[in-house]
């Protein structure tokens, strides 16, 4: 298809370029465009099938291991923990196989935004007919209410308004006229075209069909989402990395160690086959996968309580890696409602206190000010309720607009100044009006009205209704317009982020002319009397603030992504606490930016505006390469390149679009910013208790390995049996393990800095926890072992209490991983929670089981245990307690020492 600027051409160039008739085209030109341009239908990428997919979800280091674990319980017949290792590993793959099919959501949900009809002319006939059959050079017609079919080139309008926020983020609608613009002109600057996918909210229109299918704006995003690669989590690679190195160990220790006992120790060939099996049994952690998932089940579960909703588990772990968040700001950051904030009269200018709609809020004067202007102020709100078609209503309990959204905000000021509007319009009716107009920019109507009392009002953009000004309102009269004066204060108003307007009133006898809506002069009246300014803004949530300042509090930075006008962006990125200065960039500059200038701005700049898909999308990438893990909120469609491609996605589950959530990982269900901050905190908790979960598994396994290899190479029994492993791990991992997974969030949990994207899952300090742990672990079991072979010389009864001391060491060490070295230590602090007390009787119980009852027995191979045995482990529990505790708490009197000096 021709690609040109078509906002840069001129309506009869485009219809020239199209070669389209006044009558519209004909059948056979429509049949052979649809031949060489194809159907006005979305086509992504060739999606691969599920079953492709679900054989993918297979190659992983992980799942390899996972997989030698199966095994490995099947050799030995356990056939139990060989269906809970293959279940987890079927769920897993069933969970990717959902992810995966993320992108052919986006792209339908994409598909289905395109409205199913068309009105066009066709042989000089006016016709409806479904969107998809329409073809480049059609002439299509819009009314109110329509949703655009395909881009179009605009030809004729007619007070045309169209809502163009799923591509441009802006809460404002856009008027539109035909007039060329020029060819760099960002999207929401383009005011002579309309983009599929947009919604006419007001006036008609005529259009030349430039662009269809995947060639429109909104093709464009849908091929943008459909290139972007998704990226893993911190917490998928680091346990690829993980299992790739204790599955290459495994390999690697099970050749050597079985050819060191068949030629060294002459070991028979089955024998050392039963030895490396009990070495690969023992090393793999088969329930962490397991404990892994059902913790960020859990994070699920808890940020939805708090309104996130996360549609991928590893989103919820990665949410606390977060260190840029990168936030759309209209409906997301701010309210998505116009609200006056400020207005200037004669010699004073007032502060409009209150939120929302509501007629709730003080005008307030700004510095020195003249009592009398209060009557001026009276008189503007006056001129904004007459001209002005929209209304506000209580609804259940909210005040909600009816109409366009800046006039709203006009009648709330109203209220708030003590008008009541519906009076206001029943003493003055209306009898003319002209509607707002792109080209003419004012909006004119004339009123029955009686003495003094002006009958016409025009509200409109500054610079046009100070062209139609000829005196200012003061208290007690009049004053000379002084064009200078008041540019310098819609300056200052501008300069504040907020949209100004003019309100200026008249009488017809004073000469203002009387004239029909169809032939309303582009000049507009003249000799008006210049009421005064109004500046809207659409406010911020103060819940974001707040929670922008928590993110600073933990060392995340907020930056500002809209496709809003700079200078309004950064004054509601200053409201919002961001900066006392914002650094703020404009889209078009990135576009001249090499990759490593891309990457110095992102880092430093503070609000990007006047962006479009691609800057988002851009500058996602560049952060991620600095180093950062970011998370990207969005409501549009304009938002879904970047929400996929970003480590977390998070999109509004009230205004968001459909596109936006099928690209995220995460919904806010209340579009509230501060939603995030709560799902950070959880994240980070998740984070924590996985932590603990490995820290508290490694010493276990490493434990039994050390003792098998012990064993090994010193000639002894094996003082566990491959199957008495099993039962280790799997009885503790879910009992023990899961209680971790339970553990409430630290106190600091959000006032550190966000963990470094390449910090490891288990840093120096818990590495060395573990070998410690290990070096005990293995202490205490040969100690038990040979203690019990001297006295009794009974292996299974040794090897017996050798499990129950494990259990008990791991029961020990449960209690004091999930205490901080600043945390007291007191009973309360050690059985903190309900679930570590349910957890450990759990154990108990199975243990007791394990040891006395007889189909266990026959199956473990284990024997009764007496007092002094309970006790021998139990006290050996308490030891390893006690160590790692003391261990902990001098290492950290010596850092805090260091760090001192």
């Amino acid at each position: 298809m021709e690609q040109h600027a078509w906002h840069a051409l001129a309506a009869d160039d485009v219809t020239r370029i199209w070669k389209t008739p006044i009558e519209g085209l004909g059948a056979e030109e429509v049949a052979s465009r649809l031949q060489r341009y194809g159907l006005n239908r979305m086509v992504g990428r060739q999606g691969v099938g599920w079953l492709t997919r679900f054989v993918r979800q297979f190659q992983n280091p992980l799942i390899y291991a996972l997989f030698a674990s199966s095994a490995v319980s099947g050799f030995l017949s356990h056939w139990v923990d060989t269906g809970v290792i293959l279940a987890v590993v079927f769920l897993n793959a069933v969970i990717g196989v959902i992810q995966e099919g993320r992108a052919e959501n986006s792209l339908e949900a994409i598909r289905r935004m395109i409205d199913p009809q068309a009105t066009v002319w066709r042989d000089n006939h006016r016709l409806g007919v479904a969107a998809w059959q329409l073809v480049p050079g059609d002439r299509v017609l819009l009314a109110a209410g329509d949703r655009v079919p395909a881009d179009l080139r605009l030809v004729e309008t007619h007070q045309l308004r169209i809502d163009e926020a799923i591509l441009t983020g802006e809460s404002l609608v856009a008027s539109k006229n035909p007039a060329l613009v020029s060819a760099e002109a960002p999207l929401g600057d383009r005011t002579g075209m309309a983009y599929s996918g947009t919604l006419v909210v007001a006036g008609t229109a005529v259009g030349i069909v430039v662009a269809t299918a995947n060639d429109t704006e909104l093709g464009r995003i849908n091929r943008l989402i459909g290139e972007v690669v998704e990226l893993q989590t911190p917490l998928t690679r680091q346990l690829n990395q993980f299992a790739t190195r204790i599955t290459g160990f495994i390999l690697l220790a099970s050749v050597l160690i079985f050819l060191f006992a068949v030629g060294v120790r002459h070991y028979s060939w089955a024998d050392a086959f039963m030895m490396v099996v009990g070495l690969a049994v023992a090393a793999i952690p088969e329930g962490l996968p397991a404990v892994v998932t059902i913790t960020l089940a859990v994070g699920v579960q808890r940020m939805a309580a708090r309104q996130a909703i996360v549609r991928v588990l590893p989103a919820v772990e990665t949410l606390g890696s977060v260190s840029t968040i990168c936030s759309d700001k209209t409906g997301t950051l701010t309210r998505n409602e116009m609200m006056v904030q400020a207005v200037a009269v004669h010699a004073s200018t007032y502060t409009v206190e209150g939120t929302g709609y509501g007629p709730v809020g003080a005008l307030l004067p700004e510095g020195a000010s003249v009592s009398e202007d209060d009557r001026l102020v009276q008189a503007l709100a006056r001129a904004a309720v007459l001209c002005n078609d929209a209304d506000v209503a209580l609804r259940d309990g909210e005040w909600v607009a009816h109409g366009d959204p800046t006039e709203a905000a006009l009648i709330a000021f109203a209220r708030k100044a003590g008008l009541e509007p519906d009076t206001v319009r029943a003493q003055h009716p209306r009898i003319q009006e002209i509607p707002f107009d792109g080209e003419r920019q004012f909006m004119l109507t004339r009123h029955a009205c009686v003495g003094d009392t002006p009958d016409v009002m025009v509200k409109g953009a500054p610079e046009r209704v100070f062209q139609m000004v000829a005196r200012v309102a003061v208290p007690d009269g009049f004053v000379d317009f002084e064009p200078a004066e008041w540019l310098q204060r819609t300056h200052q108003l501008a300069a504040r982020g907020l949209r100004v307007l003019a309100l200026a009133s008249g009488h017809e006898r004073d000469g203002v002319a009387s004239f029909a809506r169809d032939d309303a002069p582009v000049d507009g009246p003249q000799g008006l009397t210049l009421l005064g300014l109004v500046g809207l803004i659409d406010p911020p949530r103060e819940a974001a603030r707040l929670a922008i300042a928590e993110c600073q509090r933990a060392g995340i930075k907020v930056k500002m992504i809209t496709g809003d006008h700079a200078v309004t962006a950064a004054a509601i990125a200053r409201q919002l606490g961001m900066a006392d200065t914002p650094v703020v960039l404009v889209g078009a500059e990135l576009d001249h930016l090499t990759s490593d200038e891309m990457v110095l701005k992102a880092r430093t700049t503070d609000v990007f505006a006047r962006t479009t898909p691609e800057h988002k999308l851009r500058l996602v990438e560049a952060l991620q390469s600095d180093g950062s893990v970011v998370a990207m909120t969005g409501d549009g469609v304009n938002d879904a390149p970047a929400l996929k491609r970003a480590d977390v996605g998070v999109a509004m589950g009230i205004n968001g679009t459909e596109v936006a959530k099928e690209a995220s990982q995460m919904v806010l269900a209340d579009d509230n910013f501060a939603s995030i901050v709560d799902a950070v905190r959880e994240g980070r908790t998740v984070y924590d208790n996985i932590t603990k979960v490995i820290a508290w598994t490694l010493p276990t396994n490493g434990g039994e390995a050390v003792a098998i290899l012990a064993a090994l190479f010193l000639g002894f029994h094996l003082p566990v049996t491959p199957v008495q492993i099993l039962w280790i791990n799997l009885i503790t991992s879910v009992a023990l393990g899961l209680t971790l997974v339970l553990d409430p969030a630290a106190s600091n949990v959000m006032s550190r800095p966000p963990r470094a994207i390449g910090a490891p899952l288990l840093d120096r300090r818990l590495m060395g926890q573990v070998l410690l742990l290990c070096v005990l672990f293995s202490i205490g079991a040969f100690s038990v072992f040979f203690g019990v072979l001297t006295l009794t010389g009974n292996l299974d009864h040794a090897r017996t209490l050798v499990v129950h001391t494990i259990v008990c060491m791991e029961i020990g060490y449960l209690l004091s991983v999930r205490l901080a070295p600043s945390d007291r230590l007191n009973w309360q602090a050690v059985w903190a929670t309900p679930v570590i007390r349910l957890g450990i009787g759990i154990v108990m119980l199975a243990q007791i089981a394990f040891i006395y009852v007889p189909p266990f027995q026959h199956m473990f191979t284990t024997t009764p245990l007496g007092l002094w045995d309970w006790l021998a482990a139990v006290g050996i529990g308490g030891l390893v307690f006690g160590l790692v505790e003391l261990e902990k708490r001098l290492r950290a009197r010596v850092t805090s020492g260091s760090t001192r000096v």
